[in-house]
């Protein structure tokens, strides 16, 4: 039996180019004792794995050259030497980049396919929706009321974020995006109340257009020229969640901050980075809370799927230019 699994090969400079990946031929791992072997059926692409091409010190540690590369999967287990776990079981774990997985069984995490669609407990049941969870809640301290904007609204994250706070009671939800069609969706089927493309004009211009109150709390997806027209627009006592900034990932020189940062002293403002790692702890009170939420429609998801490992790099460049609209996977 043969392993397909994606190798780095060089560490991209810019942006990742095809050569710097190999899709390699390897034989299916044999799983050891406590460990289970998955067939897996949906892999995650995100932004994060920018970073971890790199050999920059950072919150994980880099991919290594010449070695499968790792990322959320979901799959079904077709060999078990755990207890707690049996061929046919499914489970979710962070083997991704491959077809066949030997995972530890105390890293895996069943799931069950008839409450939820599979490649949902890598989106809005899994870590892109605990993210717009805590990231919202605990990190921008979000209360009912606040006036929120969120960029890359119309990604995995941003979309959750813009719903969660518009259930939660906030005043106004505001999302910026890259396309009208995505414009459209943030307004026609997620219920924002105000949403601009980026690429239409200054994004300063267009945020005080949608929130001329100001806003309580940015859900930072992008960084770059929305940071800063964030703080432009920021009321007192206004907080900024750091959750990604997409627009810096593949530059090769440090971008310039933002220019405005004084104003946090007149606004009181607050900006703090987060990462999901870190509020693991939220994970039953957000499956709680939000699993009802998506079983009912109240809160809506989109998906975009990409068949075939061969197209795994593909689908993972398409998150770095904004091509998904909500949760990009790859089914095998």
């Amino acid at each position: 039996m043969i392993n397909r699994e994606w190798h780095l090969l060089s560490r991209p400079v810019g942006w990742p180019k095809p050569e710097d990946f190999a899709l390699v031929e390897a034989p299916v791992p044999i799983p050891g004792e406590g460990q289970v072997l998955v067939r897996n059926r949906y892999l995650s692409v995100d932004p994060y794995m920018r970073g971890r091409m790199s050999a920059a010190k950072s919150y994980a540690a880099p991919f290594e050259l010449g070695k499968v590369m790792q990322g959320g999967a979901v799959g079904e287990v077709v060999e078990s030497h755990a207890e707690g776990l049996s061929a046919g079981d499914h489970v979710l774990h962070f083997a991704g980049w491959r077809e066949y997985a030997a995972v530890d069984a105390r890293n895996a995490v069943k799931v069950d396919p008839e409450a939820a669609p599979l490649s949902t407990y890598l989106g809005v049941l899994g870590m892109t929706g605990l993210t717009a969870y805590a990231g919202l809640l605990r990190t921008a301290s979000f209360k009912e009321g606040d006036s929120v904007f969120v960029s890359g609204a119309a990604g995995a994250v941003g979309s959750q974020v813009g719903q969660i706070a518009r259930l939660k009671g906030a005043s106004r939800v505001i999302g910026s995006a890259g396309s009208d069609e995505k414009v459209k969706l943030l307004l026609d089927e997620y219920g924002f109340d105000a949403a601009f493309n980026y690429k239409n004009g200054p994004v300063a211009e267009q945020l005080r257009e949608a929130a001329p109150d100001g806003i309580d709390v940015y859900f930072d997806n992008v960084g770059g020229d929305h940071l800063e027209a964030a703080i432009g627009s920021l009321n007192q006592g206004g907080r900024i969640a750091v959750c990604g900034m997409i627009s810096v990932y593949n530059n090769t020189e440090p971008a310039p901050g933002p220019r405005n940062l004084a104003r946090l002293i007149q606004t009181r403002g607050r900006i703090e980075g987060f990462l999901v790692g870190d509020h693991y702890d939220l994970q039953p009170q957000f499956v709680r809370e939000v699993g009802p939420w998506v079983a009912s429609g109240a809160l809506k998801y989109r998906e975009t799927v990409v068949e075939g490992i061969e197209n795994n790099l593909e689908a993972f460049l398409g998150v770095l230019r904004g091509d998904n609209i909500g949760k990009m996977v790859v089914k095998l």
